[in-house]
């Protein structure tokens, strides 16, 4: 209610269109306002980081970090502007199909190789022979 009341109160019923006017909106952090930003306008103007996408750039090492924000920043500065919204969206496809939070199907992850996950489930990658099959 407080999200519909601002938008039609501040914005004249649209959906405000950048970052900062986004955040005013009750119930809108970052993960939303990116989502919004890129799926609906296509406008990047950070990489959405849900848990799908927290958990694989953590294993993926893609960062160290576990504040969504600090995850996000890291990932802009490795991922070219232009692939982030369709970056977090192929993470967040990739965690929820193959990459699995309690249970990950190693054996089928193309990115397989390059992952140095504690809790792999399989490896072909020599330092990795530890990964129970």
């Amino acid at each position: 209610m407080g999200a519909a009341k601002k938008i039609v109160n501040d914005f004249g019923g649209e959906v405000p269109k950048t970052m900062e006017e986004l955040l005013t909106v009750p119930g809108a952090a970052r993960k939303t306002a990116n989502v919004v930003l890129g799926s609906w306008y296509g406008v990047a103007a950070g990489v959405v980081v849900d848990t799908h996408v927290q958990r694989i750039a953590r294993r993926l090492e893609l960062t160290k970090n576990t504040d969504p924000r600090k995850i996000e920043q890291d990932l802009m500065k490795l991922i070219p502007r232009g692939k982030w919204i369709d970056f977090s969206h192929q993470v967040i496809h990739h965690g929820r199909a193959i990459c699995i939070a309690r249970k990950p199907k190693c054996a089928e992850c193309p990115l397989e190789n390059l992952c140095h996950a504690a809790d792999k489930t399989w490896s072909t990658v020599e330092i990795h022979k530890s990964a129970k099959p």
